[in-house]
């Protein structure tokens, strides 16, 4: 039977519920502007009853405060997740094509590729056609070439200071990465400790998914939490639990207490992967030495956009099959058959100049040199085999074997987007074709002088001063049945880059040496061959660039440009409106709203209140009872 002071037992655990509540409220309200805080309650039950073996049965024992707990629902962070690292994506991609969309703009303000190429093509080729025997005319049309020269270098140095600064932002991403994992796997431990007591770390979880809130826009994140059972009773949950975050399409980076680091590793000058990226492009690898893949289709978040940004080639990558293993100069040799369209024109070719590191059937070797060679098969159409001689055993591990035959190699990823590479690439295609189409024209001809046509375009060697050469024996588009072979280091149109572009040094010192007719005995005023040549800037038949004239170069590039860069804004905008309505409803279950807890306050005191006066009303019926119904 319960004891006749039963009553002051049920008031006090009332009065001590409506005490909590009160305490857990006012933490909500200190906490209302505090990010990633979740709103707590305190989760209450009615006590066990008492068996009075009586009439009436039990008796009830008041109430009971079981837990305090933070009110979230795990569904829309993983959502909220999930968006956040698309929206980290998007966000690197349109800054950076506005970057991109800026540096390839002519509006007028600033001499854009229309302006000099009109300057070149149509001002200055309009007085020279005027005067085909004037040698200031002449000055004035190199000179104009040179500005488009100019032009196209500064263009490069951009792009180039553009792929430095993502380069250099994916390292800053990697740090954070690291930092992160760091602080969740600090938290985990703190959470345990505390939670193995059968306490709940509302404020510590808070914390932590915070933490993830700021991953998930950096990477792609797979969130995984296991109770952890007694060894020895796997029926018993300890308490603890196992919290194991995975990134970039499944790879471990915490497990509760431990995490993985991840390092960048800068690219040694013959590992560059495109003839025109800059040195020291990081490669990222895990603590233990295992490659991180940058190019994973899972990665999301911040460090896919900078991915793309820096390495994306449209797709465009080197591949073939093998076709044969051989050996000279000492060295192992590969011998690779290529099909796809952008590979057969030595004018669109990124390969480096300096060897790198080709896929040969899932296995990596260092290579030092390429040539490719033009023949035909027995039906006389052309076959373009790429030849690369490998580096030696104090690069190459593995050693190559036969059964590589018939097996696929590759150089670089195929990254379906248009980033640096690709607008670099897009660069030297039309100024290797331009310069091709424009020396052949100037060659054919004579100067005033009655001296033969000379090259105006060409490139600057790496190392010096000297400038390329272009003798018809490394010319791919000559092909005429005859076996042709341009080797990496040939002096053919694929040296010239958009950084190296340079006007021939002997047009330079001497602008009379511009040829500006077809046969040596016609007069001086004669230009029908300039006439020829200032059709370059719109006869497709002269020279095409995509299916369009030369002049449309600007055109074609900012239409890739303008597509990326609306793409990424539309995108952006997208999913960060997404990304709002999706932490609302967050917000609108574990946020804390003031309205809401200034009730709760009220009605927790009006709890107390009422707990309080039920001990008054007990405390005077035990006076009555005990001092003034004695006998």
């Amino acid at each position: 039977m319960a004891s006749q002071f039963f009553g002051l037992d049920i008031a006090y655990s009332g009065l001590l519920a409506s005490n909590a509540a009160l305490n857990t409220t006012a933490n909500n309200i200190s906490n209302i502007e505090t990010e990633g805080y979740s709103r707590q309650q305190v989760k209450q039950q009615a006590a066990g009853a008492i068996r009075t073996y009586t009439t009436f049965g039990c008796i009830g024992a008041g109430v009971e405060t079981k837990s305090i707990e933070r009110i979230r629902d795990e569904f829309y962070d993983g959502k909220y997740w999930e968006n956040h690292s698309v929206v980290g994506e998007y966000g690197q991609k349109k800054y950076y094509m506005k970057q991109i969309e800026t540096y390839f703009d002519d509006n007028g303000k600033n001499a854009g590729f229309k302006t000099v190429f009109d300057e070149l093509m149509v001002k200055s080729m309009q007085e020279l056609l005027k005067s085909p025997n004037s040698n200031n005319a002449k000055a004035q049309f190199v000179g104009s070439a040179g500005a488009m020269v100019e032009y196209f270098n500064g263009l490069s140095g951009n792009m180039e200071n553009l792929q430095r600064d993502v380069n250099k932002e994916l390292k800053i991403k990697v740090d954070e990465i690291n930092s992160l994992a760091s602080d969740i796997a600090t938290l985990n431990k703190q959470i345990n400790t505390i939670e193995l007591t059968g306490s709940t770390a509302n404020e510590l979880r808070d914390r932590r998914t915070l933490l993830i809130d700021q991953l998930s826009e950096i990477v792609d994140v797979d969130i995984t939490e296991t109770p952890i059972r007694d060894a020895n009773n796997n029926n018993r949950e300890t308490g603890a639990n196992r919290f194991i975050v995975k990134i970039a399409g499944g790879q471990q980076l915490v497990d509760d207490s431990d995490y993985r680091q991840l390092s960048c590793v800068a690219r040694e000058s013959y590992e560059k992967v495109n003839q025109s990226d800059i040195d020291g492009l990081y490669n990222v690898k895990w603590d233990d030495g295992v490659e991180f893949d940058l190019y994973n289709p899972s990665m999301g978040g911040a460090m896919r956009g900078l991915v793309q940004l820096r390495d994306g080639n449209n797709g465009e990558n080197f591949n073939g099959e093998i076709t044969d293993i051989g050996f000279a100069n000492g060295h192992d040799t590969v011998t690779v058959r290529v099909s796809d369209a952008y590979l057969k024109d030595l004018n669109k070719c990124t390969l480096s100049d300096n060897g790198g590191i080709i896929n040969l059937g899932n296995q990596e070797f260092y290579y030092d040199s390429w040539s490719v060679k033009i023949s035909s098969d027995a039906q006389g159409n052309p076959v373009y085999e790429y030849t690369f001689e490998l580096s030696g055993r104090e690069k190459n591990e593995n050693t190559l074997t036969t059964d590589r035959k018939g097996k696929m190699a590759s150089i670089g990823a195929s990254i379906n987007y248009q980033g640096v590479p690709y607008y670099m690439s897009q660069m030297n295609e039309w100024i290797r074709t331009f310069a091709e189409k424009f020396n052949d024209k100037l060659m054919e001809g004579y100067d005033n002088n009655g001296l033969k046509g000379t090259q105006m375009f060409t490139g600057k060697h790496a190392a010096d001063e000297e400038q390329y050469d272009f003798p018809d024996g490394t010319r791919y588009d000559k092909f005429n049945g005859t076996d042709i072979v341009v080797t990496m280091l040939s002096d053919s149109y694929h040296r010239i880059t958009a950084k190296n572009f340079d006007i021939n040094y002997a047009i330079e010192r001497d602008p009379s040496r511009v040829a500006n007719r077809y046969k040596e005995g016609d007069g001086v005023e004669q230009n029908d061959l300039l006439e020829d040549l200032a059709r370059l800037s719109s006869d497709k038949d002269k020279m095409s660039f995509r299916g369009c004239s030369s002049s449309e170069f600007l055109q074609c590039v900012l239409s890739d440009i303008a597509l990326n860069a609306h793409s990424a804004n539309t995108f952006s905008s997208n999913y960060t409106n997404i990304g709002k309505i999706i932490d609302n409803q967050r917000i609108s279950i574990s946020g804390v709203d003031s309205e809401e807890e200034a009730l709760n306050l009220v009605k927790y005191q009006h709890g107390y209140n009422l707990a309080s006066k039920m001990i008054q009303v007990l405390s005077e019926i035990y006076d009555r009872l005990i001092l003034q119904t004695g006998v």
